[in-house]
């Protein structure tokens, strides 16, 4: 089997695999969800010896204006605890910012064709999703607990 073939069969395995996407620029582009209610992708890049496991987070407007209600102090502090967290997880990531404001996160990693296999596939997947919660996890507790009236499940989208 080829890495798409064994690639797909774990998802498939595991019942992680939402859907194939189209995507140009990959050999394979694949719409996960773990755990449940959780979506990533499993990409292979054109032209790479790699797939790239991503996990995209938009904050939601609840959390946006805690945030800006915030000092700013309390928001740098909270970006740089931030990007210490996640540097400790060992990913990749990129934190969109405006006006020291966290306003989406972009959490991948990468496992190389000579390192790939199931165990290091669903390994990976569970890394990515532990720096999402992180992320989630900071940003309730300096800025939601704050705010008790809340309803935390709807914060992100």
């Amino acid at each position: 089997m080829n890495i798409e073939e064994n690639v797909e069969k774990w998802l498939l395995d595991e019942d992680l695999l939402l859907e194939m996407k189209y995507d140009e620029n990959a050999d394979f582009h694949y719409i996960v969800e773990f755990p449940k209610d959780n979506i990533m992708d499993v990409v292979k890049p054109k032209e790479k010896d790699c797939i790239v496991i991503a996990c995209a987070t938009q904050v939601a407007p609840q959390h946006l204006d805690l945030m800006k209600r915030a000092d700013k102090k309390t928001n740098k502090d909270f970006l740089m605890e931030l990007n210490f967290g996640l540097n400790n997880f060992l990913v990749d990531f990129e934190l969109q910012i405006n006006q020291d404001i966290l306003q989406q996160f972009i959490i991948t990693e990468q496992i190389f064709e000579d390192g790939l296999t199931k165990d290091m596939l669903i390994r990976t997947l569970k890394r990515v999703f532990k720096s999402k919660l992180h992320c989630i996890w900071l940003i309730d507790q300096k800025f939601v607990n704050v705010n008790l009236s809340q309803n935390e499940n709807d914060m992100f989208v």
